[in-house]
């Protein structure tokens, strides 16, 4: 899927959206860097948690407003966050639900155009 489609989904028809297919899309568009970024108190050093720091690095990118963001982690947000909503896993997304785009800071772009 290229990116113009990834984003028509992602607008239409966002519960369709898989974690893969979004990984996907920005393996296939961006060179990615390993970064230390923060998410709300939580602090993921580089190379720890690569698909989260790939999600919110193209979501911030390309201004994903946060509804879309968490749309973008497929049933790990669906599924695994809103259906369990006090398990303790995956936590970017949950402190990611709390605090939004004004908790993430990235230490370095982890993202560039291929």
């Amino acid at each position: 899927m290229n990116l113009e489609q990834f984003f028509t989904t992602l607008k239409n028809t966002p519960d369709s959206i898989q974690f893969s297919d979004t990984i996907a899309a920005i393996d296939s568009n961006y060179e990615f860097t390993p970064t230390r970024f923060k998410n709300g108190a939580l602090i993921n050093e580089a190379g720890q948690n690569s698909g989260s720091c790939k999600i919110f690095s193209f979501a911030k990118l390309h201004s994903l407003p946060e509804d879309q963001t968490l749309a973008c982690f497929g049933d790990y947000y669906r599924v695994d966050v809103l259906q369990h909503p006090t398990a303790t896993d995956h936590q970017n997304i949950r402190n990611f639900i709390q605090s939004g785009w004004s908790g993430i800071q990235f230490d370095n772009l982890a993202l560039s155009k291929k």
